[in-house]
Formats: structure tokens, sequence, C-alpha cells
């Protein structure tokens, strides 16, 4: 059973279709309490990283206990944000800290028309150098260069983390896994057949927990 964390700023009808799609079994938890009953977690999220405060607290500290203890947890747009020690969106906020790195906004370029917020489909670019490589839970199945939905203003940092990017005027992390700690900056819920692999490979990766 899958814990679908709601915060208030997830998008979780589009994410709810998806894992229904899948055969996926998922219920939100009403507290922090009843979280070591699901065998994995998600936390989406779309806007801004003001909204993660919601979690700061009983929550944060719950959801952290878990992913100690080993179960998986993946983190979508906003919810792969909060994966990190923070975000300069919300400078005050803590992140859950399980990454290491800051989200930064992203510059855009005006010559080239690549605006901010990034919106739109595409390319993952997957890293073949660290102690990852290609061969991933996530990317299972994945053919390098497959396109993706994204829709942000904000980024996390290429780290040791990162097993595929994406370039957008830079070059940020599109796809992070360590360990039980998953994330994809783009919505997978919303990116067609790739996205439903993604989704699938976590469920993958509950399952054998």
């Amino acid at each position: 059973m899958i814990a679908l964390i709601d915060y208030g700023a997830g998008n979780l009808t589009s994410v709810r279709k998806a894992l229904t799609a899948l055969g996926a079994e998922y219920a939100t938890p009403a507290s922090p309490d009843e979280l070591k009953r699901f065998s994995a977690l998600i936390v989406p999220g779309v806007g801004n990283f003001e909204a993660t405060r919601a979690l700061v607290g009983p929550w944060r500290d719950a959801i952290a206990g878990e992913v100690r203890g080993g179960k998986p947890l993946f983190g979508i747009c906003l919810g792969m944000q909060w994966l990190f020690e923070g975000s300069d969106e919300a400078p005050d906020v803590p992140g859950l800290g399980v990454l290491p790195g800051r989200v930064t906004r992203l510059q855009g370029d005006a010559d080239k028309r690549l605006k901010i917020p990034h919106v739109g489909w595409n390319a993952l670019s997957f890293r073949s150098r660290g102690p990852y490589g290609y061969h991933t839970a996530l990317l299972r199945a994945l053919d390098d260069g497959a396109h993706v939905y994204f829709t942000h203003s904000f980024a996390a940092p290429v780290t040791d983390a990162c097993v595929a990017e994406t370039r957008h005027a830079e070059t940020f992390a599109a796809v992070v896994e360590r360990d039980n700690v998953f994330g994809v900056q783009f919505h997978p819920e919303k990116s067609s057949d790739a996205g439903l692999q993604i989704l699938r490979n976590f469920l993958e990766v509950a399952r054998a927990c």
C-alpha cells in the first residue's frame, strides 16, 4: 500500500489516476502516525516551496523516520525539491534534507527564447558517470532521451544522486536516486508512456520491500 501525502500542494487527482491505471493500492494518510502501515511513500507537489511548510514538524519527522528505516520515498516536482536541504524560493523553510544541496531559480535565456517558468516537454539525459550510472531503478526500460513534461521555475543541482539531467538554458537534476530515496522534477503522471513507466518502476521497488 502506497501512502500519497496530501499537504495541500499536490496534484493528487492526476497522480491518483495514474496509480489507479497501474493497478496500485494507495491511500492518503490523515496523520503522520499512519505512515507505519504503508510500504512506500509518495510526496507530490506543485507551486511554491512555501507550501512545504505544512510538512514541517510531525509530518517531516515521521517521513524522515520511515526513510531511515528503509521505506522507499518518491518525490514528484515540488516533492522532489523537498528532498533537498531547502530552496531559495522560501529560504526559511527546511527541506527533508535526505539529499545534499539547495534548490535555486532557473535563469532562462531570453535570446534563445527559453522562458521561466520552464513549461513543456523536454528530454532526459542519462548520466553515465558516478556510482549509479544508467542502471537505476527509476530509469529501467527507458531510453536515454525520453521526453517528459515539466512545469517549474526552480530546480535542484546536479549531484551524485542525479541519474538523469535536463537542460533549459542551464543543466539541472531531472531524476534523482539514492538508496531508497527517489525523485523526479517533472510530472510522470502527465508524461505519457515514459512517465507511467517511471511510476511502474517505483511501484516495483515498493513491492520488493
